[in-house]
């Protein structure tokens, strides 16, 4: 029997929720204030908090705050009168499961601690699924190249991820492998058959959006039923229009737990919430686990094993790509320009390049002429400025000390690199 921990400081609460929800199956235990509270929580891990938020002296929030520090897994639905509703929203910033506003109806409630329940056993399943997770998960090394400090600290984030199914909202700038990341997270926490629904929110027509994701009275549309037991990815999320992203949260409410979200963005939510331009619920409801992908230019020492991997791939009819290298000036060309395309842009370079070559040695003169320009790369002067004065060094790098060959690359004297 799931059982329930009812936090009140109003003993004829307790007594009312009793009365609806014992007969439905769950077993409760009380607790009137935030401390004794916690102290039953050590005591018993209930399956579900359902807490007020405005309780003294430990309110709701700060409750919710101090039980996800003891356990990250705890479940926890927020109870708050209709003057408080921005308070309950923020409590889904702090890792609320959901909330509940006074009044509310006994089918609400009960379909609201079902939610939870279920959500609290798929996460005991994950758990106990985590080597099958990561075993399904194994391609995360050959998909994400690259072994610099920041491509491997977001590795070890991705891979942490892969055990759950919790929400994920992935950040950073187009072309850094949102996408990629996407893909990996559905193969390692979806069944084997599951469905991989990907929606482009910045392609698809106001009209579809909402006949996919909301269908009739919001109930869940074709590609929510589409991404039962698997994932739904919803691209580039801003640009859902402020009605359609408020309908979106009812049906995130509903649907949840059948399958697993992942949502990306090139934009900064919260900056949009505080914009006006973004739903704050939804932001909260997407956000439990925001991650943001680093792009090329802060990553720049993978660039040549990024390069190597992808050339080998290639299709070229006249050569062995796998034998194609690029010379040391190629190199150091490729780690001074900017990239504003990130790994996408640098894929569609390396795989252009090694598919028309008739030469195995690829020398600066072939790359396109943006990434030769020298108006594209920033002054001596900008390095000494401290704006881009990580490149100087980059390109030493790339061009293994040889300061003659890294001043022409950077289009200054030699001498003004001692």
């Amino acid at each position: 029997m799931p059982s329930v921990l009812i936090v009140d400081d109003l003993i004829s609460i307790h007594e009312m929720l009793e009365a609806v929800i014992q007969p439905t199956g769950f077993a409760t235990s009380f607790a009137t204030d935030g401390e004794k509270a916690l102290a039953l929580y050590k005591v018993e891990k209930f399956d579900l908090v359902l807490a007020d938020i405005d309780m003294k002296p430990m309110d709701g929030i700060t409750l919710l705050k101090r039980l996800k520090l003891y356990d990250p897994g705890v479940v926890v639905v927020i109870m708050t009168a209709y003057a408080s509703t921005e308070s309950a929203v923020q409590a889904l910033k702090f890792g609320a499961f959901d909330y509940l506003q006074k009044p509310f109806r006994v089918d609400e409630l009960i379909a609201t601690l079902r939610r939870g329940i279920e959500f609290r056993n798929l996460q005991a399943e994950r758990a106990a699924q985590g080597g099958a997770a990561a075993q399904r998960g194994a391609d995360l090394d050959s998909r994400l190249i690259g072994g610099g400090e920041k491509i491997t600290r977001f590795k070890a984030q991705v891979r942490k991820l892969t055990a759950t199914r919790t929400a994920v909202l992935l950040l950073g700038e187009n072309g850094t492998g949102k996408s990629t990341v996407a893909e990996i997270l559905h193969a390692a926490s979806g069944a084997p058959d599951s469905t991989f629904v990907r929606i482009d929110c910045a392609l698809a027509s106001p009209e579809k959006l909402r006949e996919g994701l909301l269908g009739s009275a919001g109930a869940g549309g074709s590609w929510v039923q589409q991404a039962k037991g698997g994932t739904l990815f919803l691209q580039h999320l801003p640009c859902l229009d402020l009605e359609l992203q408020e309908q979106l949260v009812s049906v995130l409410r509903n649907n949840a737990n059948h399958f697993r979200l992942i949502c990306s963005s090139g934009e900064d939510l919260e900056r949009l919430v505080e914009e006006g331009r973004f739903n704050e619920e939804l932001l909260y409801r997407v956000a439990s686990l925001p991650l943001t992908a680093p792009p090329l230019r802060e990553r720049i020492e993978d660039l040549p094993a990024l390069v190597r991997h992808w050339a080998a791939q290639a299709v070229n009819p006249h050569l062995d790509t796998k034998l194609i290298e690029f010379t040391d000036d190629a190199f150091a060309v490729m780690s001074a320009y900017h990239w504003p395309g990130n790994v996408t842009e640098l894929f569609q370079v390396v795989s252009r390049i090694a598919a028309a070559t008739t030469t195995r040695v690829v020398t600066s003169q072939q790359l396109p002429l943006r990434l030769r320009e020298v108006k594209s790369w920033p002054t001596l002067e900008e390095f000494l400025r401290g704006q881009e004065r990580h490149y100087t060094d980059q390109v030493l790098q790339a061009c293994r000390g040889d300061k003659a060959a890294a001043a022409k690359v950077l289009a200054v004297r030699p001498e003004r690199l001692n």
